[in-house]
């Protein structure tokens, strides 16, 4: 190419992207003075994929960015962890086996693997779980166990909900909290035909049920209330009248239930178990020490998929339980405590060593459910860009969701909030990064800042 020709392509390339910048600014504008966004806050950022600003509004005032957060928790944990690490769930007992007898405990315990029985993966279903756990129990030759079954939930501490979480989200299914023992992501679904219960997918043990449900509308409009360890679960709100809806919850004791459902499995192969089932919390609730699983006389060792296929899941999907077990993860694995205190301080670090100001990057949990998390969009922009450069980066990458308006970017909903977060290439070869976040809007918000974001196609 000459040189005049060089020049005149120089500046079309520039005629462009003044152009995007003018309607950038122009979509900006509209929002701001809509009905709708009368006392909103936006925080939005556009860069190319080298780092060069493009376009901002308020980048670096921090808002509370729902979902969007787990871009910074995927990231960290593909690097500190590793794509290829694995959470491991394993069977010990006490005493000693003699005659086909089990003289002592059953335990079952868990590095807090949180796909433990979830349908997600392939080869790794709760049929799954079980055809390998009843295997490896009957190689021993146990045909009787005359003592208990011992849940072990000891990994992380007994913190299962981390601080700040509205308690309108806790025993919804995207508020499930997070044990050393996760099972079948500590989610249950429950049929309702109108106010009436029909069935849960399976049978949720230790709970008792206040029904305020009323039928109107033609959405599920319901919210289960419960906690952890607690016996009484509310639901109410409504439901449309004259057909069945499936509402889904957080299990109050995902290790108990886990236990109960191998005691049942115990049963059905044939297995004579003359104790109880019983979690090491429960044990330390009623007052007495703990029961720690033994580290020698392992008879079963289950690992998890790989965290590559978890971060998958969690960016496509949202699943929130796994972001806060990273966070757990990172504090055990990095700092020696397994708090969300610890996993938050150490993601925090993290990225402060990656050149992102501190005050850009108040987290508050992995997940973005929490409303005390505050992030700006230019921290959200550079956290994606340095994500760019790492080898672990189409693993990253391959979980965000492509967008109503065929985007692909990590969305964020919560009340009176709504944010995007991702990468584009435009008609015009243009590689953009971006981030865009409204607080406080009157409305859904996502129609409104996908027309602006169209403006970069």
């Amino acid at each position: 190419m000459n040189k005049i020709g060089a020049t005149l392509l120089f500046s079309a390339h520039i005629l462009v992207a003044q152009n995007t910048v003018s309607k950038l600014d122009k979509g900006v504008k509209d929002l701001m003075d809509s009905s709708g966004a009368m006392a909103s806050n936006l925080s939005f950022y556009v860069s190319d994929e080298k780092g060069s600003l493009i376009y901002e509004y308020q980048g670096n005032k921090g808002l509370s960015t729902a979902s969007t957060q787990k871009i910074f928790t995927a990231a960290a944990a593909l690097e500190i962890l590793g794509k290829n690490y694995t959470y491991k769930t394993t069977s010990s007992y006490s005493g000693n086996i003699k005659g086909g007898t089990l003289n002592g405990n059953l335990f079952v315990s868990s590095t807090g693997d949180p796909t433990l029985g979830s349908g997600r993966y392939d080869s790794y279903k709760p049929e799954n779980f079980k055809k390998k756990f009843i295997e490896a129990i009957k190689n021993t030759g146990i045909i009787k166990i005359s003592g208990n079954l011992i849940i072990d939930d000891s990994y992380f501490d007994h913190q299962t909900i981390p601080g700040g979480w509205p308690w309108d989200d806790l025993g919804n299914y995207y508020g499930a909290g997070v044990w050393g023992i996760n099972w079948r992501e500590n989610q249950f679904d429950v049929n309702v035909n109108g106010t009436t219960f029909k069935g849960f997918s399976y049978p949720l043990e230790g709970v008792k049920w206040l029904n305020d449900l009323k039928t109107g509308g033609n959405s599920d409009q319901s919210l289960i209330f419960t906690a952890p360890h607690s016996g009484t679960a509310l639901i109410n709100g409504m439901l449309p009248a004259g057909k069945t809806t499936t509402v889904s919850g957080a299990t109050p004791n995902p290790p108990l239930q886990l236990g109960v459902e191998i005691r049942q499995w115990l049963k059905e192969s044939g297995i004579d178990f003359e104790g109880k089932v019983i979690t090491s919390s429960q044990i330390e609730i009623d007052g007495n020490q703990p029961l720690i699983a033994p580290k020698d006389n392992v008879i079963f060792t289950y690992y998890s998929p790989t965290l590559d296929k978890m971060v998958y899941w969690f960016l496509k999907k949202s699943v929130n339980l796994y972001g806060e077990v990273f966070i757990k993860t990172i504090g055990k694995e990095k700092k020696g405590e397994s708090s969300f205190r610890s996993g938050v301080e150490y993601l925090k670090d993290f990225w402060k060593s990656k050149g992102i100001q501190e005050s850009m990057i108040n987290f508050a949990d992995g997940s973005g459910l929490s409303p005390q998390n505050y992030v700006s969009a230019k921290a959200e922009v550079q956290a994606l860009l340095y994500a760019k450069k790492q080898p672990w980066f189409d693993v990253y990458y391959e979980g965000f969701p492509i967008q109503d308006n065929g985007m692909k970017m990590k969305s964020g909903t919560m009340k009176d909030t709504k944010s995007f977060a991702g990468y584009h290439t435009s008609k015009d070869g243009e590689k953009y990064v971006f981030s865009i976040i409204i607080n406080n809007y009157q409305g859904s918000g996502s129609m409104e800042l996908q027309k602006i974001l169209n403006i970069l196609k």
